[in-house]
């Protein structure tokens, strides 16, 4: 059995040895708008994507959520259908011919034709309902917490799961999310809630690639209140379009992200 002043120096070396590893800083990219399109100051966005030339989106608190189906140019809603009164929406995902929802606390979802939005059948899970997105395969989800997890879209029984870090820090409140593809695969991006800021995260070990900072992107005195959150990404895949909005935002923004992080722009 090693000495008891070869324990100590064991476990300072071991201590030294952590303290010494870096948490590694992602870099910050920033923003360029490029479109503005109108958004209700209505709607409490918890989900949002695009598909087909129209904005999907579902909003959020008791008594007040929707999913709509959103005509970019007028802001106007093609389609709309209320959830019922105990229920406040979060994330959306299309699936196939159907739309995939999620309640927050009430551990009830809903999958609806997405054409109708009727409502075909519901589902139960543990745990909280807050972003959503989706691979070719699998649905990912968020609970405001540090991980993502990987979901049968048919069962929503959960394959795998992985924590979102930047270096050794576990990254918190994670919320809306989308599923973007890349020249060499894909990334996430996620909403950091009440944070200007959107995580570029990988879908393989949960470490994050790079953020982008889109402070100032709505002033202050547009926004209704403190819960006014930037919360809401979509895709537009077929023209490579990358959209954001927020809670009772006035404007859905089309951004392009900056080719160079911040630190490297002079």
């Amino acid at each position: 059995m090693p000495s008891r002043h070869a324990r100590l120096v064991a476990k300072l070396t071991l201590l030294l040895a952590v303290a010494a590893v870096p948490c590694l800083s992602a870099p910050i990219y920033g923003y360029k708008v490029v479109a503005k399109y109108p958004h209700s100051r209505d709607s409490y966005t918890e989900g949002f994507f695009y598909l087909n030339g129209l904005f999907y989106e579902g909003t959020g608190m008791t008594g007040h959520s929707a999913i709509l189906a959103i005509q970019p140019e007028t802001g106007q809603p093609v389609q709309r259908t209320e959830i019922p009164a105990q229920y406040f929406g979060e994330g959306i995902v299309d699936w196939g011919p159907t739309l995939i929802e999620w309640t927050w606390q009430t551990h009830i979802g809903f999958v609806y034709d997405r054409f109708s939005l009727r409502v075909l059948s519901q589902f139960r899970y543990t745990g909280e309902g807050w972003g959503m997105t989706r691979t070719a395969k699998e649905l990912i989800t968020s609970d405001g917490s540090s991980t993502l997890r990987f979901r049968n879209p048919t069962t929503f029984a959960e394959t795998r799961h992985i924590v979102v870090h930047e270096g050794t820090r576990p990254i918190e409140q994670l919320n809306e999310l989308e599923y973007i593809p890349t020249k060499t695969g894909a990334d996430i991006y996620a909403n950091i809630w009440h944070s200007d800021r959107i995580a570029r995260i990988s879908p393989q070990d949960g470490h994050v690639i790079a953020w982008i900072d889109l402070t100032g992107i709505l002033p202050d005195n547009q926004k209704v209140n403190a819960e006014s959150v930037l919360n809401g990404i979509a895709y537009d895949s077929q023209h490579h379009r990358l959209f954001v909005t927020g809670k009772q935002w006035p404007t859905v923004f089309e951004i392009k992200v900056a080719l160079k992080p911040k630190q490297a722009q002079k």
